[in-house]
């Protein structure tokens, strides 16, 4: 009973502050050179070096390119932000996003549902997987990096199973559009998703009384617990947005393409967590947001991106991509040292 006087005020803080760091009164130098500042940083310079050693990197349609690869990616690494401030991580983003967009397909042309009841569907299944994944982690206290490691398995299984291992192809071209019509000369549809989604999420971390909470649990969740705060429910519901934008992701990578594959989203739970780490966002919980997600998910599109028009191996580029990884967490692990 003791020890509740002493903890209540650190929670409300977390509640109040929606994650915000001690550091965040250093100087504007530290600040610029941490968290989302020092991404911000990296991708003006990364932009800068491709656009130098290549002379088609730094053209119109090039760019549109660029935003229209990341959109997928962006919308998952908005749903694992959430995951990764409450302490979580998520392995199953990419298999449950092929399972997704294969339960899309198979409503669509074997079930003969229209496309928006499919597209629905996609969402829920997406939305039930990440529901599986909570409820590992909350209810029966798996780690989560074993909870959704085991969900990256079954759904990619399932994905699999639904056609046995054949492609849909063909959808209508009013969702192929969705990819391919420009609005402004350089936005498509799946693009506009990315964007509202990113600001939709922005605003509830950061101003919302349940974007308060994520940040709370992932300071300390006993510390959240006393303070009042539901945080298995909490923990829970972060892991079925998590799962619903995974479907959301499946939709637009299946109007991209105009089919769907069993295989698609490999390795995505790589870029995803890439891009969330290097977006200023600690594997260790409570401190991350949507805009040095975005600013990472920017990154890993310009890094892959410029590589490619460099002709540098795909094999090459993941050990670029690992690498960077290694980085941002050891600033990170820096960082949080210096603070201490």
């Amino acid at each position: 009973m003791s020890t509740t006087p002493s903890t209540s005020p650190s929670a409300t803080a977390l509640i109040r502050g929606a994650g915000s760091s001690p550091t965040a009164q250093g100087s504007a130098v530290s600040r610029l050179l941490s968290g989302s500042g020092g991404a911000l940083l990296g991708f003006i310079l990364l932009f800068a070096v491709f656009s130098v050693t290549t002379p088609r990197f730094f053209s119109v349609n090039n760019l549109i390119n660029v935003l229209d690869q990341v959109t997928v990616i962006g919308v998952l690494a908005i749903g694992a932000t959430a995951v990764i401030i409450t302490g979580g991580i998520d392995l199953s983003v990419g298999s449950v996003l092929a399972l997704s967009t294969m339960v899309l397909g198979w409503l669509s042309h074997d079930g003969g549902m229209p496309m928006i009841v499919a597209m629905v569907a996609a969402v829920l299944v997406g939305a039930l997987a990440g529901l599986l994944n909570g409820l590992g982690v909350t209810i029966a206290g798996l780690p989560p990096f074993i909870a959704t490691l085991a969900m990256m398995s079954i759904a990619r299984g399932l994905a699999n199973l639904l056609t046995d291992g054949q492609q849909i192809v063909g959808y209508p071209e009013w969702f192929y559009s969705l990819a391919s019509t420009r609005y402004l000369g350089f936005l498509s549809v799946t693009a506009i998703i990315f964007i509202l989604l990113a600001v939709a999420a922005a605003v509830v971390l950061k101003y919302r009384p349940s974007g308060r909470k994520i940040y709370a649990i992932g300071g300390s969740a006993e510390v959240a617990r006393l303070a009042g705060i539901k945080v298995r429910s909490v923990t829970t519901w972060v892991y079925v947005m998590a799962g619903a934008l995974a479907g959301v992701g499946a939709i637009i990578l299946a109007s991209r393409l105009d089919s769907s594959q069993p295989s698609a989203g490999t390795g995505y739970e790589l870029d995803v967590i890439a891009a969330v780490v290097i977006g200023g966002a600690s594997l260790t919980g409570g401190t991350g947001r949507i805009s040095g997600t975005v600013i990472g998910v920017l990154i890993i599109g310009v890094l892959r991106n410029g590589l490619n028009l460099l002709g540098v191996s795909p094999f090459l580029q993941q050990i670029v991509i690992g690498i960077v990884i290694a980085v941002a967490v050891t600033i990170d692990v820096l960082r949080r040292r210096r603070a201490n």
